[in-house]
Formats: C-alpha cells, structure tokens, sequence
C-alpha cells in the first residue's frame, strides 16, 4: 500500500474529516502540520493548491477532502 501524507492545520474541519474518512477505512496515513507560514507556502508552492487538507497518496497528490471522497465514492480509495 502507498504511503498516504495528510498536510493539515488543527482547526481546520476538512482536514478532520479527511482523516476521518482514512480512519474509518484503516488506511494508515502520516499527518504533517502546516500551521506554520513558511511550511504552508512550501506546500503550496509545491502542489499550487491554497487550501488544506493537502492530501498525497505515494508521490500523487490527490487534492483536499472532496477529491479524497470521491475517490472513496467512486470505490478508487481501496
């Protein structure tokens, strides 16, 4: 199974809900806090996406929480 990296702030809702949502399927994930300013402009210089969660599965980045639940909508996520 790819590795699976959550970049998330604390109060963010959608970044718990994609945790959730990983949780819930028993898919193990690293979570990496971003709150810092210079880490969440690293990330989005990296992926050019400006909002959390940043979600990547192996080198893939997949997007935020609504990409990740469609990919479980669409059976992809197993």
């Amino acid at each position: 199974m790819p590795k699976v990296t959550v970049y998330t702030i604390p109060y963010c809702p959608y970044c718990q809900r994609a945790k959730l949502l990983l949780k819930s399927k028993d898919v193990p994930f690293e979570e990496v806090d971003v709150s810092d300013d210079a880490d969440r402009e690293w990330i989005t210089a990296k992926t050019h996406w400006p909002t959390v969660p940043q979600i990547f599965i192996g080198d893939e980045f997949v997007g935020g929480y609504d990409q990740l639940q469609a990919l479980e909508d669409e059976g992809r996520l197993d």
